[in-house]
């Protein structure tokens, strides 16, 4: 009897427990719908899935329009010259010895001044690039980032896609996403409306109804129809430089991506047969016994 007391008492404080969590949770969800950002729009992009790979000149435009454009403010402290040039990436070449002796990789950094130190003098100095050298800070330290961006420091994009839940497309819809402030929406100068971003207009909102999803974000639209040249064709749009600049950003945080695929495929393979022979094999030991 005292075993079913316990039990039946048990059983009363889980079902409080849960009412309680359920009760707060109802409480909370018009909080939540209220903030939030718009879900990522797809971008198509063809290193997507489990048999994707990444386009190559795809990839040298994204790193054209990085360079170009992105470089002015961001960072990718994690990447060097030479990684341009390794198997999968943007200007692979299978006839270099190496990615170092890459004649594209060395024409790209040549194009880049980095500091250095002179030896003879030990003054500080600028000098072309190398493929051993890492791509560039457009800052010399994090104070002066923030300081030229409104007290902001602009993040590092070397692995931006790994940092960000669908992180191509994240990126993709930001960068293509910029749009009007809806009237009601109150925005502080040096502020932009991006319904990609995360944020909470509810404070901000006068207007009727929910408040707008997205939030406020301190960079001015970076992208502009027109505003990097392509060499190959390719059309010069917005939505365009967008997707290119997302998916080199997508290799840069994962340049071994592809070959994991592969490996990783092959390795299906490997474990599908040996499956099938295990079970042969099982079949033939026991042929004839009974068990």
């Amino acid at each position: 009897m005292t075993i079913l007391k316990k039990n039946a008492f048990t059983m009363r404080k889980t079902l409080i427990t849960l009412v309680a969590v359920l009760g707060m949770t109802a409480v909370a969800a018009p909080a939540l719908a209220a903030g939030g950002a718009k879900h990522p729009r797809s971008a198509g992009f063809s290193f997507e899935g489990p048999f994707g790979t990444f386009d190559q000149g795809q990839l040298q435009r994204g790193y054209k329009v990085y360079r170009e454009v992105c470089a002015a403010c961001h960072s990718m402290d994690l990447m060097h010259f030479r990684n341009l040039g390794e198997a999968g990436g943007p200007f692979y070449d299978s006839h270099a010895a190496n990615p170092a002796e890459n004649r594209f990789v060395k024409a790209l950094a040549a194009e880049v001044q980095v500091p250095d130190i002179d030896t003879e003098t030990g003054e500080a100095i600028m000098r072309d690039a190398t493929p051993a050298d890492r791509f560039p800070s457009p800052y010399p330290n994090a104070t002066a980032a923030a300081a030229g961006n409104g007290g902001a420091a602009p993040p590092d994009l070397s692995v931006m896609a790994k940092a960000r839940h669908d992180g191509a497309n994240y990126m993709y819809s930001l960068l293509s996403g910029y749009q009007a402030a809806p009237a009601g929406l109150q925005i502080r100068p040096g502020q932009y409306y991006n319904p990609y971003m995360t944020g909470d207009m509810t404070p901000f909102w006068t207007g009727e109804g929910h408040a707008p999803a997205g939030g406020f974000i301190a960079m001015p639209p970076p992208l502009a129809d027109g505003q990097v040249t392509y060499d190959d064709g390719t059309a010069q749009t917005v939505d365009q430089y967008a997707k290119d600049v997302s998916a080199f950003i997508a290799w840069a945080s994962d340049p071994r991506a592809t070959e994991r695929k592969q490996a990783g495929f092959g390795v299906m393979i490997f474990l599908f047969l040996f499956a099938g022979l295990t079970y042969l094999s099982y079949r033939r030991i026991w042929k004839g016994v009974a068990h």
